[in-house]
């Protein structure tokens, strides 16, 4: 399995993002920790890394390739119009109603109408941008473990299923924080 660093992501950037159009799934890093990620519209993908982290029907966020995306996609209060205008790009995930549910895959959030949105402040955000799709965002780690900050803590299990990682050494972050603006009172959660 190939891993890259950021220099060789920008040489590679094509094949990368070809890999992702076609359902690669890889490890990369984000402002926060080291997440899972894939294409967020492949059902397949979306599926496989459930299997993964043993995560059965817990919800998934997506980093959606830009403000425009979210704007077209969920439905729009005027606190979640501010702190994406205010936050983002930033550590934050928002809850948001999804208003075109054909925008992910149904396996992103199964039998839910909201999602979890980051664009974190991060090269890896230019990256979704050029992609232009969703990426599904996940921690890297099994469900209940603790979360990846170096590959010396990958679980070996997460390591067998990537297709290639992006690795730019020990992150010192701590996963995002929850905005829920999915209804009229903000909750705000730490993880």
């Amino acid at each position: 399995m190939k891993v890259y660093n950021k220099e060789e992501v920008k040489l590679n950037q094509d094949r990368i993002l070809h890999e992702i159009h076609k359902g690669a799934i890889f490890l990369y890093p984000t402002d926060t920790i080291y997440g899972i990620g894939c294409n967020a519209k492949h059902d397949e993908c979306v599926k496989k890394i459930r299997d993964i982290k043993g995560r059965k029907d817990i919800p998934f966020s997506v980093i959606a390739p830009n403000k425009k995306w979210i704007y077209d996609n969920c439905h729009m209060t005027e606190d979640a119009k501010n702190w994406i205008e205010e936050k983002l790009p930033g550590p934050y995930t928002l809850i948001l109603k999804l208003k075109n549910m054909d925008a992910i895959s149904k396996n992103v959030a199964p039998d839910l109408n909201t999602i979890g949105i980051r664009i974190p402040n991060h090269w890896c955000s230019k990256a979704v941008s050029i992609a232009d799709i969703p990426l599904l965002t996940t921690s890297a780690n099994i469900t209940g473990e603790n979360f990846m900050t170096s590959l010396d803590d990958l679980n070996p299990k997460i390591k067998g299923h990537m297709n290639f990682m992006i690795y730019e050494g020990k992150l010192e972050g701590r996963p995002s924080k929850i905005v829920d603006l999915s209804h009229d009172n903000i909750e705000i959660k730490e993880r």
